[in-house]
């Protein structure tokens, strides 16, 4: 029997290699969304944003496909970025500079990466949405160079950065890897998974 293909709506390299090693135990064939299409993030949450991505690409491939929208939520900030995250500036060194100087000096540092998650079928219909959030602190500085708010954001549980996670970590912990977790038995349910040897 052949496997269900299923496309995963990013344009996002690592993104989409963290996504296909959270899905890499299914028996499914997984694709990338075109290259050439670049769907605008003009939703007021993340499932919207999620939702318009995995429509647009569901309608242009024809199959199932998953879309995720997420963000750094810092409570000092009042939950900013959020959904800006992806826009918060133009690079990420501005992004850790921009961020690191709206927080100062302040000794409270608690902070959340949230994940929306989406399935949806290949006429674009959302059949499971699901959350996963990861709960951190924000260093003072990156623990490494050329990173993005991953290299700030400390894991206490695993006691690195988001960014140092490995993919058995990204999965257990993670804000995406926790979302995926959820969506996962209506994705084997969907695709007929458990029938398929």
């Amino acid at each position: 029997m052949a496997k269900p293909l299923l496309t995963i709506a990013s344009g996002n390299p690592r993104k989409v290699a963290e996504i296909e090693a959270m899905l890499g135990p299914l028996p499914i064939d997984v694709q990338r969304q075109p290259k050439d299409l670049d769907v605008e993030e003009t939703g007021s949450t993340y499932l919207d944003n999620a939702l318009l991505k995995a429509r647009a690409v569901a309608k242009r491939v024809g199959n199932w496909t998953i879309a995720d929208d997420s963000g750094l939520e810092v409570d000092a900030l009042d939950g900013a970025p959020g959904l800006y995250s992806a826009r918060f500036a133009a690079s990420n060194q501005e992004k850790i500079k921009k961020i690191l100087a709206a927080l100062e000096n302040n000794p409270y540092r608690s902070a959340r990466f949230r994940s929306v998650m989406v399935l949806c079928n290949s006429k674009g219909k959302l059949l499971k949405a699901a959350e996963g959030i990861c709960w951190g602190e924000l260093l003072r500085s990156p623990a490494y160079e050329g990173g993005e708010f991953e290299s700030l954001f400390w894991v206490r549980e695993a006691n690195c950065t988001y960014g140092e996670l490995n993919n058995q970590q990204l999965s257990r912990l993670g804000s995406r890897g926790k979302a995926a977790r959820a969506l996962a038995p209506c994705l084997r349910e969907q695709l007929g998974l458990d029938q398929i040897v």
